[in-house]
């Protein structure tokens, strides 16, 4: 089974706890196929970057990130480790560690649970069963003890709303956060191209939004990013 097949099924158990039942299985296939579509569409467009675009792009992302007052005040912080064409990571995990913060990197585990395990300049990267890199040990932090989590993003729209590889990981490991509409602990924030960025998603019920996703057009239009962060809370 793919880790995007076993995703689909995975969350479909998920949901039969929590769909309202109104929501027919047919209903719910049609939401996984137009997820698909847009998964599959926004994927083409990243591909279709060149190195330096994403290059580019990538740091002008991460000096949002760094520049925003959330990351300064925080210091557990969860942060993927990037495949090649995703918003590159390294810059962000690097000054972090320079400002004295604890990282920490995801690992996802064959029962489609996800762990958080420190990450050090001195970590040795193995690449796990679905070709993402991760550290090959360090200390577990529970996610409700972290302040931030810098979370991958293949399409989002402007209301918080994201997709991501079809897995469900992220989805289940802050279901804690499913209802609160003031407290946000840990931040989930997204990283994406703005080619990503689609119109509407239409969200699952068992979807968790994040705070804001951060593009390159957001360091030049802080009205977009704002709108973005009040549409979160």
């Amino acid at each position: 089974m793919t880790a995007q097949a076993g995703g689909v099924f995975s969350d479909w158990l998920v949901q039969q706890d929590s769909m309202p039942k109104s929501q027919s299985p047919v209903a719910i296939a049609h939401d996984h196929r137009a997820q698909n579509a847009l998964r599959n569409d926004a994927r083409a467009a990243r591909a279709g970057l060149s190195s330096e675009q994403r290059k580019k792009a990538s740091q002008e992302i991460t000096d949002t990130v760094i520049r925003s007052s959330w990351f300064r005040r925080s210091k557990f912080v969860a942060c993927y480790l990037p495949m090649p064409d995703e918003v590159d990571t390294w810059p962000l995990i690097k000054r972090a560690w320079r400002m004295k913060k604890r990282i920490f990197a995801p690992i996802v585990e064959k029962n489609f649970a996800m762990r958080f395990c420190e990450l050090t300049a001195e970590s040795k990267l193995v690449f796990d069963q679905f070709g993402l890199l991760e550290p090959q040990d360090g200390e577990i932090i529970a996610p409700r003890a972290l302040d931030l989590v810098i979370t991958p993003v293949v399409a989002f729209d402007d209301n918080g709303n994201r997709i991501g590889m079809g897995g469900g990981y992220f989805d289940r490991t802050f279901s804690f956060l499913r209802n609160r509409r003031y407290l946000f602990h840990p931040k989930l924030i997204g990283l994406a191209f703005s080619c990503q960025r689609v119109d509407k998603i239409a969200p699952n019920p068992w979807d968790i939004r994040v705070f804001c996703v951060i593009d390159e057009t957001s360091c030049s239009d802080s009205g977009k990013l704002a709108a973005n962060t009040r549409n979160a809370l």
